[in-house]
């Protein structure tokens, strides 16, 4: 039996493991033992299991994961996130559609506190929708906005989906989450200019607030701005030192936390029960991803021993005659194929072995690479008929917002997503220019 038809026959059995509605780790991880033993008898397929446990041990940057997750949690369950909001509504409610635009700016600051898109699709659904749907709102529109800017999560810094690229590909986390941060702030203000272009040609879609729902003293307003710039004060103790190079990434990741945790007992939010329910559900999050971070390094070893990677380029490259750009496009096609059954995490860890490797072969940058992964993750997330987010907001959405309805919001912002893909496809600077300029590489 030839090493490719292994190769096949092990990614053909993880899919079906997969489909049965098995665990991903799981399904990776067996798959990947299973072949090892078969392959290598019990001394070379125990190494290499054992080899990749303690590679993930060692890999001191996965340190960040529970850090990140917790300051993401403190800051949801203590309600200061809430706070946000408040301030948008205010300051930017007499525009039309300025609270659809304070969502996404909403968003892009849940996402630079937790890094997880379910947590922003969590906020903005019970913080966003029921204000903007009592505001007299477009549905499609405001459901749209808010699957649109939770998908930042996995691009703007610290985005934990990156992190777990980072250490797949064995890139600097850093460099990655300095990559996402251009094209993250851009696809903000691409959807931010398509929300001002709509609301200005159909009013309805996005009604300012009126005179007597913005009337309040001015010592107000500031009162708010302070409370709803907090978030951003957070963000900027953690990040600061860590881009000037006074801190590494790991020490930045525990000033977040801390300062998250801190700033929630000082606003006399940290009860006994939110501090419960961040550390559960930052311990659990945490757990999963060391699992799935495991298998996958498990099954790419595997990979690695077949020399699949290299089967692979030489019948992209010299039997299909594929240029290195067309073999890229046909990856991120497949990303959005898989995207409508399958979460980041697992579209990440089944095709890393894959093309990852591959990438690098064709001459193409990893870190570049990393941001095109995560913007098509976020473009098949939203892709019907079964995108991960169109079912999360149908979980969340109040039962006057059908399915139909969900489905009809999120073509315009697809299309938005795809035009910010096609740019840093166009123009590797777009990611590549602050990594480059901070590391100076």
């Amino acid at each position: 039996m030839s090493y490719e038809f292994i190769a096949i026959f092990m990614f053909v059995t993880m899919m079906a493991l997969l489909l049965t509605g098995q665990r991903v780790f799981g399904a990776i991880g067996f798959v990947a033992v299973v072949a090892a033993l078969a392959l290598w008898g019990d001394r070379g397929g125990y190494d290499l299991a054992f080899s990749s446990a303690i590679k993930l041990m060692k890999w001191y940057p996965l340190l960040t994961l529970p850090m990140f997750i917790f300051m993401g949690y403190v800051l949801s369950e203590s309600k200061i996130a809430d706070d946000l909001y408040k301030m948008f509504h205010v300051w930017m409610g007499g525009l039309r559609g300025g609270l659809a635009i304070g969502t996404i700016g909403l968003m892009v600051l849940i996402s630079a506190m937790n890094g997880l898109s379910v947590a922003g699709m969590a906020i903005g659904a019970t913080i966003a929708l029921p204000e903007l749907l009592k505001r007299n709102y477009d549905k499609r529109m405001v459901t749209g906005v808010i699957q649109a800017g939770s998908s930042l999560g996995i691009l703007v810094p610290p985005s934990v989906v990156l992190v777990l690229y980072a250490m797949i590909a064995r890139q600097p986390v850093g460099q990655l989450w300095l990559a996402g941060v251009i094209p993250g702030l851009m696809m903000a203000t691409l959807f931010i200019i398509y929300i001002v272009i709509r609301c200005r040609i159909s009013p309805e879609l996005g009604p300012a607030l009126s005179a007597e729902e913005r009337d309040m003293p001015m010592r107000e307003k500031l009162r708010l701005l302070r409370a709803g710039l907090l978030p951003v004060g957070i963000f900027a103790v953690m990040m600061i030192p860590f881009v000037n190079g006074w801190t590494s990434l790991v020490e930045s990741s525990a000033v977040g936390a801390i300062a998250a945790f801190l700033a929630a007992v000082v606003k006399g939010r940290m009860t006994r029960e939110v501090f419960e329910t961040s550390v559960r559900q930052t311990l659990g999050i945490t757990c999963m991803f060391m699992w799935i971070i495991l298998a996958a390094l498990a099954f790419g070893a595997v990979f690695d021993g077949l020399g699949a990677v290299k089967a692979i380029e030489t019948l992209f490259t010299e039997r299909l005659g594929l240029s290195p750009w067309m073999i890229l496009i046909l990856m991120q096609l497949s990303f959005i194929l898989m995207g409508t059954f399958l979460d980041d995490t697992a579209m990440l860890v089944i095709v890393a072995p894959l093309y990852v490797p591959l990438v690098g072969a064709l001459g193409f940058d990893l870190v570049w690479y990393g941001v095109l992964y995560t913007i098509t993750c976020q473009i098949a997330y939203m892709t019907p008929p079964f995108g991960y987010n169109l079912f999360l907001m149908k979980a969340m959405a109040p039962p006057e917002i059908t399915l139909r309805d969900i489905y009809g919001s999120i073509l315009p912002f697809v299309l938005v997503m795809v035009l910010a893909l096609v740019l840093v496809m166009i123009f590797p600077e777009i990611a590549l220019w602050l990594p480059g300029t901070i590391y100076g590489n």
